[in-house]
């Protein structure tokens, strides 16, 4: 028979891993096909290898199935931040950005992370630095614009004088 090949290998595997990943089943599923491997007599270097982890991590699956058995695969509480915007906020946050800034009371005409940050405080008494209130945006499903200047539509002669650059000198 054979040797099957896949086209675009190396993508499609970073792409399975990405889908492992996405889900407790899946990630479960694997943790549960690395020991059946181990199981089977390959080493945790070989199933590292295979599985794209590092032998430590085979090793911790291992351990964790050999003194809890399968519930020892499962995914497991993860500590971490309780986050600061609740599911009842975030949706009120989202009509907000629906607004336009300026019937909120804003000199702005666009939502950008320093106005959204600043409005969080007033009006939720929420702290999120500028760089969070960016990834809020793209999380509501939201992107950013950015406003073109005027003189994009200005006549030919204000463009020149905008210009950084001076025009080229006459040839002699």
């Amino acid at each position: 028979m054979r040797k099957l090949e896949i086209n675009d290998a190396e993508i499609m595997r970073v792409a399975i891993q990405q889908e492992i990943l996405r889900s407790e089943e899946s990630r479960y599923d694997h943790r549960l096909h690395g020991v059946l491997l181990v199981c089977s007599g390959k080493s945790s270097y070989e199933v590292a290898e295979l599985f794209g982890h590092s032998p430590r991590t085979v090793e911790y699956w291992v351990r964790r199935f050999e003194h809890k058995g399968f519930a020892g695969l499962e995914d497991r509480e993860r500590p971490g931040r309780p986050a600061a915007l609740d599911a009842s906020t975030l949706g009120r946050v989202g009509k907000d950005l629906r607004c336009d800034p300026r019937k909120l009371g804003y000199a702005q005409s666009l939502w950008d992370g320093k106005l959204l940050s600043h409005h969080l405080a007033a009006a939720y008494k929420i702290h999120l630095g500028v760089r969070q209130c960016q990834r809020l945006f793209t999380r509501l499903g939201f992107r950013q614009r950015k406003p073109r200047p005027v003189i994009a539509q200005a006549d030919p002669e204000a463009q020149r004088a905008y210009k950084k650059t001076p025009p080229p000198r006459p040839k002699k």
